[in-house]
């Protein structure tokens, strides 16, 4: 398989993007959970994570909890309206990523053919 680096930081980008999309899935599944705090990734800090580290990166990514939302009586404090919002932003990314690496095969493909 053909790698480059602009191939390796999508796949991070790609990666640090659907960890997001499972965290926010799991906060929109624990709305009725009693306690439970909602949990979130700061995007921009970790894809520099991931861009700093060599070869693969150790996911999970570092989750936290999001300060200043409200608290309803039984301690919980997922947003739905919050959530959706984040869930459109994030799967707007992942298919901006998908179509940067579709667009870097292109690239690669037709530097390939203009080789023959």
């Amino acid at each position: 398989m053909t790698s480059t680096p602009m191939i390796q930081l999508l796949e991070k980008y790609l990666s640090v993007t659907a960890e997001r999309h499972q965290m926010i899935v799991s906060n929109m599944a624990n709305i009725d959970t009693p306690a439970y705090r909602t949990r979130d990734i700061d995007f921009q800090a970790e894809m520099q994570r991931v861009s700093d580290e060599n070869g693969a990166s150790l996911f999970p990514a570092v989750a936290v909890n999001v300060p200043g939302l409200a608290e309803r009586p039984d301690g919980n404090n997922v947003d739905l309206e919050r959530e959706g919002l984040k869930l459109s932003e994030t799967q707007m990314r992942y298919q901006i990523g998908v179509q940067l690496v579709k667009s870097e095969f292109h690239r690669l493909l037709s530097a390939i053919n203009e080789g023959r």
